[in-house]
């Protein structure tokens, strides 16, 4: 079972390396990205810009954005020079 990021350990000590799979850190953001398929040529820069690696790509080509990840930072939409992700309002975060 994936944990939220409330059950991180007190300090956000890394109690073992490469442990982040192991927590759903996106249940806090504020926006998310939406993809735009059709202007997305799937060049795939935004999975390059990604902090969190969110963004998911099956047979060379976008698949998804993996919202129990996603932060909502607007990186990927930033530097897609096709402008085909935009941030929306995440409706269901905690504020």
């Amino acid at each position: 079972m994936k944990k939220n990021y409330k059950q991180i350990p007190i300090g956000g000590m890394i109690t073992k390396a490469g442990n982040s799979e192991e927590y759903k850190t996106g249940d806090w953001k504020s926006f998310k990205p939406e993809r735009d398929e059709k202007k997305c040529t799937n060049c795939l820069i935004c999975v390059n810009y990604c902090p969190e690696n969110c963004i998911k790509v099956k047979n060379g080509k976008l698949n998804h954005f993996d919202l129990d990840y996603c932060k909502g930072c607007g990186i990927c939409a930033t530097e897609c020079p096709f402008k085909a992700i935009v941030m929306e309002l995440d409706t269901e975060c905690e504020l």
